[in-house]
């Protein structure tokens, strides 16, 4: 009996010996790769993240909501895996960076003009000269003759407007006044495009989550964020007139047909804008949105595992976009992207199959 107790405590202390190394083993192979950068995608990553990393097990990703040009900062400083922004990085900023950056376009969105007039039982139209008039704070009430005209048949609020932007550093805030800057000489002339601009007017609020929490709490305003934020928080968003002179909303489909009207003039490196694009149905305020990787990764294990991710994220991922708001990628943009994934390697040696 003293023999079998022996044996049988020497059979479980090798169990848990065994059990224990495992554990370490499991441990060892565990990588975290961490991201930052834009708000604008930031519900559809979290969903992606939480898909991919419940199916992966030993990958944990995390990422940080912090603004595209935060994101693009801390992954020139190299303090991330990956950064996200609404916009191409400059040439300037390519330039600084270590090695060679590719731009992996994520997923289509629009940025929605959304306001706070519990008046209206109709959808707000605007112009593009309206819309800039707006944010240049020339024109200052709601019940503006400019506004009638684009809104015939609507009780415009005798009203004061009240300008809602960003106050960080913003690739939301790129794609907006690219459009201005686009259908505006005034704004192009006085303020112009960037991630950061002087407001001429306004009042400022941090990331897209600041934004629509401030238009929700201010009867009067106006301001300009990703459209998941609008339609989440309930908040109405206008219609705005395209190159066709057409009244379009924001959704799927206005932004996929943006998305297609470019698809043909990508350039090599993937960085476009399709603010204003062609087509009776494009929705004028339409963007990729961009994940930044080093195409030379330091770090074998974790350059394959980003590398995967990203791979999923573009091909099974895309089918979470819908249900966001953001529209999937085109089909001709996934065959670009996964040629821009293939470059991504380790002292030369290819991340994923060719």
């Amino acid at each position: 009996m003293p023999m079998r107790r022996a044996a049988a405590l020497v059979l479980i202390l090798c169990l848990l010996q065994a059990a224990g190394c495992a554990g370490e083993r499991r441990q060892a192979r565990a990588v975290t790769l961490t991201g930052a950068g834009a708000t604008f995608p930031f519900p559809l990553y979290t969903r992606w993240i939480e898909e991919y990393t419940s199916r992966t097990p030993g990958v944990v990703i995390n990422y940080q909501s912090i603004g595209s040009g935060a994101g693009v900062r801390q992954l020139l400083a190299g303090t991330v895996d990956f950064g996200a922004s609404d916009t191409p990085m400059t040439d300037a900023e390519l330039a600084r960076a270590p090695s060679p950056v590719l731009h992996i376009p994520a997923a289509l969105g629009a940025v929605a003009v959304t306001y706070n007039l519990p008046e209206l039982r109709r959808p707000l139209r605007l112009t593009p000269e309206v819309l800039a008039d707006l944010f240049l704070g020339r024109v200052t009430r709601w019940d503006d003759e400019r506004l009638k005209a684009a809104n015939p048949g609507v009780d415009l609020p005798d009203r004061a407007v009240m300008v809602v932007h960003r106050s960080d550093g913003s690739g939301t805030t790129e794609i907006f006044t690219a459009y201005l800057s686009r259908v505006s000489p005034r704004w192009r002339e006085e303020v112009g495009k960037g991630k950061a601009v002087d407001w001429p007017v306004g009042i400022g609020a941090k990331g897209n989550e600041g934004v629509t929490g401030q238009v929700r709490l201010t009867a009067g305003s106006v301001g300009y964020v990703e459209l998941v934020y609008a339609v989440r928080n309930g908040l109405p968003v206008a219609r705005l007139r395209n190159g066709e002179g057409n009244f379009v909303a924001p959704g799927v489909a206005s932004v996929r047909a943006a998305a297609d009207a470019a698809a043909g003039t990508l350039p090599p490196d993937l960085r476009v804008s399709i603010v204003d694009a062609p087509g009776p149905d494009s929705y004028p305020l339409s963007a990729f949105t961009y994940i930044l990787v080093y195409r030379d990764q330091p770090d074998r294990r974790r350059g394959e595992e980003l590398a995967r991710f990203l791979w999923w994220a573009v091909h099974d991922g895309q089918r979470f976009n819908e249900g966001l708001h953001y529209a999937p990628l085109p089909p001709a943009v996934v065959a670009r992207v996964e040629e821009a994934l293939r470059q991504m390697n380790h002292r030369g040696a290819p991340l994923l199959p060719r």
